[in-house]
């Protein structure tokens, strides 16, 4: 029997770190994937969804720029652009590929194997693996289960990834569909109705449970993608549930709706798109009797860790965030804790993250929202793009930046919201301050490119230290800062 220091299950971005951070080590690792190099993160996950969105935003802005120069708008070819999305996968892919085969030769020695195959935990050492050609069994010290997720089924909707889809279903379309419903308006949900919406070739139902989509964000937010999503002709079926979904005999989605005031409305488009959460791969990893813990959101662990002293849990498997830069981390930690000390304690307060949404969403820290829930006094101040040269040189002046800072004399930043252009790249400087606890005085020094979206940070603090450039006095609308003292608010006008 083969013997490792490491196992790792699984091979998308929390198993792959993982294995690549016990290189570090100088550890003997072995990898084993059932399915694809890369996973979920990869395939029909992160990277090919938000090649979908980059691809669907070029074209809108095409179709923008044709009616404003009084061009014909280009035709569009689904099977054009979903290749193009193979090819985003493909290429990373290939990358991790020629990584990992070279590997041992960089290293100088043989310390990383990987296998293709179906892995079980047969006791706390010893993991089966089955693969095409036969079984084998090997002996680890430690083993770390990074497998993974898939999108989560409802037992009333008649699933097929052909006409009702999850998001593994859309590369097995071949043609754009002239009508589409989206059962959930989260994250995903939203941003594939952005998808469909920005090609322009479909018409998008969104059902929404609520009064609005993404309920977990600040109603400033939510107003802005609402909006944009209508505007292009997107259906959000508000205060709504979805009692009934079927194929009829002539390959059509039929859908029945019942509203909060009783009334019920049926429809009929061509394809549907359920998004209503992932589920973790955990089903036939281990035998219960083995003493992993879990419960109905995943394998339970205590910072990585599972029940089992020597077996670790990480990325979408586990009870945790089910975000990309979450597993890697996650990754990194377990081994850190096997075989070092991490420098820094695992915590999941002050993650950096995006929507892709019209515009784009990206945020770090707490919102209005989740500052009000934990009962904490904050102060808000916002600016609108059309005060940032950047986003007047962009032609593109919709969205603003948002921060919350403690209601106190030392405003120690909790959170920051951007809508708009380049959003990501606006939160990193913000998010750092939040790890390190500091306050805004730092930020208002910073020198920031010209012209830039992130000068519109500087702005914002300065407002809140009342030294802008611009007088929110005169800017009102476009410039806000308001207190929220035991719940109680108060605009703040410079």
């Amino acid at each position: 029997m083969e013997k490792y220091d490491v196992c790792v299950i699984g091979a998308g971005p929390a198993g792959y770190t993982a294995a690549m951070r016990a290189i570090d080590f100088k550890k003997r690792v072995l990898l084993v994937e059932k399915r694809r190099l890369g996973g979920a993160g990869i395939h029909h996950g992160a990277l090919s969804s938000k090649t979908w969105w980059e691809l669907s935003r070029e074209f809108y802005q095409i179709r923008v720029q044709s009616r404003n120069y009084n061009f014909d708008e280009p035709k569009i070819n689904f099977n054009k652009v979903k290749s193009e999305v193979l090819d985003a996968a493909r290429e990373r892919t290939d990358l991790l590929e020629h990584h990992m085969y070279n590997l041992n030769v960089s290293c100088d020695e043989e310390i990383f194997y990987y296998i293709n195959g179906n892995a079980k935990i047969i006791n706390k050492n010893t993991v089966q693996i089955t693969k095409t050609d036969g079984e084998i069994s090997i002996n680890a010290d430690h083993i770390i289960i990074a497998s993974g997720s898939r999108p989560r089924y409802l037992p009333h909707i008649p699933i097929d990834e052909k006409i009702v889809m999850t998001s593994d279903g859309i590369d097995k379309m071949d043609a754009f569909p002239r009508s589409m419903v989206i059962v959930g308006a989260g994250v995903i949900g939203c941003e594939f109705a952005t998808i469909f919406s920005n090609f322009g070739q479909t018409k998008v139902n969104l059902i929404d449970k609520g009064d609005r989509i993404l309920p977990f964000e600040d109603e400033d937010i939510v107003r802005v993608i609402e909006g944009n999503l209508e505007a292009k002709g997107v259906l959000i079926h508000r205060n709504s549930k979805l009692i009934k979904m079927n194929i009829d005999d002539n390959g059509m989605v039929v859908y029945t709706l019942e509203y909060t005031d009783g009334s019920k409305e049926v429809f009929r488009v061509e394809k549907a798109l359920v998004s209503v959460g992932r589920m973790p791969n955990y089903e036939n990893l281990f035998d219960d009797t083995l003493g992993i813990k879990i419960d109905n959101r995943g394998i339970v662990d205590d910072l990585t860790q599972t029940t089992v002293e020597n077996i670790w849990a990480v990325g979408d498997v586990t009870a945790d965030i089910a975000l990309v830069n979450v597993g890697e981390l996650e990754g990194r930690y377990a081994v850190e804790r096997i075989y070092g000390k991490p420098k820094k304690p695992l915590i999941y307060e002050n993650i950096s993250t995006i929507m892709f949404l019209s515009p784009e969403v990206a945020g770090v820290g707490l919102n209005e929202i989740k500052a009000k829930e934990q009962g904490i006094d904050y102060k808000v101040v916002s600016l609108d793009y059309s005060c940032i040269s950047r986003a007047i040189a962009m032609r593109n002046t919709q969205g603003f930046i948002k921060i919350l800072v403690t209601n106190d004399d030392e405003m120690n930043i909790l959170g920051m919201r951007v809508v708009g252009e380049h959003a990501s790249s606006a939160i990193e400087a913000v998010a750092l301050l939040i790890s390190m606890g500091l306050g805004i005085e730092e930020l208002a020094e910073l020198i920031h490119p010209h012209p830039s979206i992130i000068e519109g940070i500087q702005e914002c603090v300065r407002m809140l230290l009342n030294k802008s450039m611009l007088k929110p006095k005169v800017l009102r609308e476009a410039m806000k800062c308001r207190s929220c003292k035991n719940g109680v608010y108060e605009d703040i006008v410079f």
